[in-house]
């Protein structure tokens, strides 16, 4: 009966010690014949019995601990080349594994499908957190690499997110996640160091010829580094600008002015009494959505704080730029943008919408395009937002080959079918 509730292979239940101690030890043993010696043939003896403790599952709602009884055999021939080896069996254990091979594949289960922290099941395991994280990282790594797990792609999507901060100073270093941003499916393809153009182009060219080729579309926000990729590794692709990043940009610039003529026209940053300083919230607003209160209370502000007119052109200057999005023909788009961008480089504009105008046009055609292909970093941002929630679970990373593999087993879409089977590394 022990061995049924053991339930492990060839297994014999020796006995079970439990002294009040926090958890339950069970000591086990192979139930196997004598092997033949490697090296002559001989049947083998036994030399001792080395005891393994290892960790199990609960048992009852107690922490578990598999105490397995070794056979370490001999070769009865003192001229035979091999004297000694320790017995093993990977369906109880990995070969200096300190976790049972069924505790670790519930493991990894937990902490990377359920997205449990792994302080939280080292407690319920009643281990050490570093074991845990080890059997986490030694089968969860078979599932991130199964080169079954990328299927075809026909938008690929590229943004950055913050990784760390490090050292005195806290220098932020940041990654790059590649996302399968193809309409009604979302995945985290992977997640390279750094947001320059070298990791994401180095791991596009890892990929095979015929799953590049299916690439069609290329979502970026307004980045250099990320078009410098595209332009590199996927030339044939068409590049489309995010949406979101563009009217972010209006905002912003509209906000730099907002900031500048404030401290031109009283000296100081804003205050809570200042006009400018409490319309900075109905600035940002769309217009259809400001009701008439509000938008009276917007045009009195401006009124009182800005004598020159220069926010209220960069006002207009980002509602122009939202109604981009409200066109649907792409070609009269494209003429609408070339001529937004010569317009907003008016001698008469601010400065701010000015540098606005200059990127809109740098970055006409990638703008145009999205009304063809349809397509943004929304996913991406979304699969952005798992990411964070497996960081602050965490609360911060040190090893970024830990937080890629984390965040790929709770975004990546793994195969958890083949967690029965993957052997761990």
């Amino acid at each position: 009966m022990c061995e049924l509730l053991v339930g492990l292979p060839m297994i014999g239940v020796l006995g079970i010690d439990d002294d009040g101690a926090a958890a339950v030890a069970v000591h086990v043993e192979l139930m196997v014949e004598s092997p033949p010696c490697p090296g002559c043939g001989r049947r083998a003896w036994v030399k001792d019995r080395p005891m393994v403790e290892l960790v199990d599952l609960p048992c009852f709602g107690r922490p578990a601990r598999l105490v397995w009884h070794k056979h370490r055999w001999r070769c009865p021939d003192d001229r035979c080349a091999v004297m000694s080896w320790t017995g093993e069996d990977a369906r109880i254990a990995p070969a200096r594994g300190a976790m049972t091979d069924r505790a670790g594949r519930w493991s990894c289960a937990q902490v990377g499908r359920l997205g449990r922290t792994v302080a939280e099941v080292a407690r319920e395991l009643g281990c050490d957190w570093h074991t845990v994280n080890d059997a986490v990282i030694a089968y969860g790594t078979p599932l991130v690499e199964d080169h079954d797990r990328i299927g075809a792609v026909s938008a690929l999507g590229l943004d950055e997110t913050l990784f760390c901060r490090r050292g005195r100073w806290r220098t932020q270093q940041w990654c790059t996640s590649i996302v399968d941003v193809s309409p009604g499916h979302t995945q985290l393809l992977d997640v390279v160091a750094g947001r320059s153009a070298t990791g994401p182009s180095r791991w596009l060219e890892g990929r095979p010829k015929a799953w590049c080729e299916a690439i069609r579309f290329g979502v970026l926000d307004l980045s250099g580094p990320y078009r410098k990729t595209f332009d590199d590794t996927l030339p044939d692709v068409t590049q489309v600008a995010d949406p979101f990043h563009l009217i972010r940009l209006a905002n912003t610039k509209l906000d730099e002015c907002r900031r500048r003529v404030q401290n031109e026209t009283v000296g100081h940053r804003g205050r809570k009494d200042d006009a400018l300083y409490r319309a900075r919230r109905l600035l940002t607003k769309a217009h259809e959505r400001l009701d008439e209160r509000g938008e009276q209370k917007l045009v009195g502000l401006l009124e009182a704080g800005d004598p020159r007119g220069e926010v209220r052109t960069a006002w207009h200057a980002k509602e122009v730029v939202r109604s981009i999005y409200e066109i649907a023909d792409p070609q009269l788009a494209d003429e609408f943008v070339g001529q937004l961008g010569a317009d907003l480089q008016d001698a008469s504009c601010p400065v701010e919408v000015r540098s606005l105008g200059r990127t809109i046009l740098r970055w006409r055609n990638q703008i145009v395009a999205w009304h063809q292909a349809l397509v943004s970093n929304g996913p991406t941002e979304a699969v952005n937002n798992l990411i964070k929630r497996i960081k602050r679970i965490g609360f911060g990373f040190r090893r970024f080959s830990h937080y890629r593999i984390r965040v790929l087993l709770y975004a990546g879409r793994p195969n958890w079918e083949l967690l029965r089977n993957v052997t761990p590394r």
